[in-house]
């Protein structure tokens, strides 16, 4: 098994709601050790689940409403996603929570944890709002340092 899946899911041509799939793509200019994969998730449908059962961590880089101010950042884990149904990520916690329903019956336990960011504005555009814009190195950085800390 390889140690940590990082997957940026959204849709990019709907503004906020596609910023953890640019945020992995910068993440992906960097260099990073092999134990480390980072995959672009897109809307991330179920099909892609049986890439769960390779990984003992999972990352997923999303937007989170969460009823916040935009631009609050979330740190999740799959039991916060499970307790708190008011709390959703984009439109992927269902098909997030099923695939790790489904790697658990395949007899893997990846552990699940989610960076979310509190979007702006969900509408027809590849550009992110001003808001998400001016906080997408900070978001970025906080990514990096998630992974540095689930790969202790």
């Amino acid at each position: 098994m390889k140690k940590l899946l990082v997957l940026g899911v959204g849709n990019i041509l709907m503004m906020d709601e596609g910023i953890g799939v640019h945020a992995v793509h910068e993440l992906l200019k960097e260099e990073w050790q092999e134990e480390i994969d980072l995959i672009d998730g897109g809307t991330f449908t179920q099909d892609i689940c049986y890439l769960f059962v390779e990984y003992e961590k999972i990352l997923v880089l999303d937007i989170v409403m969460g009823g916040k101010t935009a631009g609050t950042i979330y740190r999740l884990t799959e039991n916060d996603l499970r307790q708190n149904r008011k709390q959703t990520l984009s439109l992927h916690d269902i098909d997030l929570l099923d695939s790790i329903s489904m790697a658990r019956m395949a007899g893997k336990i990846p552990e699940l944890h989610v960076l979310g960011i509190e979007p702006e504005s969900i509408d027809w555009s590849m550009e992110l709002t001003p808001t998400l814009t001016r906080l997408f190195p900070h978001y970025v950085e906080l990514a990096r340092q998630e992974i540095k800390s689930l790969l202790k």
